[in-house]
């Protein structure tokens, strides 16, 4: 997560890449956790979103996307709260995965392998400092689909990938 400074305030701007995998390249995969997420309505291309990982929750709010930036500002909620807002305020499906970190000539690379409606997707994505940060590509990565919506883990709530 990149903060820039917009008029005294903080603001926390996503630079992430994000792109397909051939499966039967990448390494052992070891050490993911679980995540459960969800999404709660909102008007317009703003997300709000709730995620248990491990025995954590966050509430996280993300602006729409230019480029491969967007805002994002997550807060650490209580868990109670956060399974109350999944079960209540949340539309279903979840979105569930496991994430698998994975270390790539100095930067982490996120893999996320879908469960449930999403069975059979994995992506992996890379956040970067700037826009015009450098970096390399694993030999275990395919097609970069940053710019195609369908794979937004917002998206995927209302078009699971089963359904594709």
């Amino acid at each position: 997560m990149t903060y820039i400074s917009l008029q005294g305030q903080k603001m926390g701007v996503e630079i992430e890449h994000k792109f397909l995998v051939n499966k039967t390249l990448l390494p052992k995969l070891t050490n993911g956790y679980i995540i459960k997420q969800g999404y709660i309505q909102t008007v317009g291309v703003n997300t709000v979103r709730v995620r248990l990982q491990n025995k954590e929750a966050f509430l996280t709010l993300k602006s729409s996307s230019k480029g491969c930036s967007r805002l994002e500002f997550e807060y650490a909620v209580p868990l109670e709260d956060a399974e109350q807002m999944l079960e209540n305020l949340c539309q279903k499906p979840f979105v569930d995965k496991t994430r698998y970190l994975i270390e790539h000539e100095g930067h982490t690379w996120e893999l996320d392998v879908f469960e449930g409606e999403n069975k059979g997707l994995i992506v992996a994505e890379i956040e970067l400092k700037s826009e015009d940060e450098t970096f390399s590509l694993p030999h275990w990565v395919t097609q970069n689909v940053t710019s195609d919506k369908r794979y937004a883990n917002s998206n995927l709530i209302k078009h699971p990938y089963l359904n594709w």
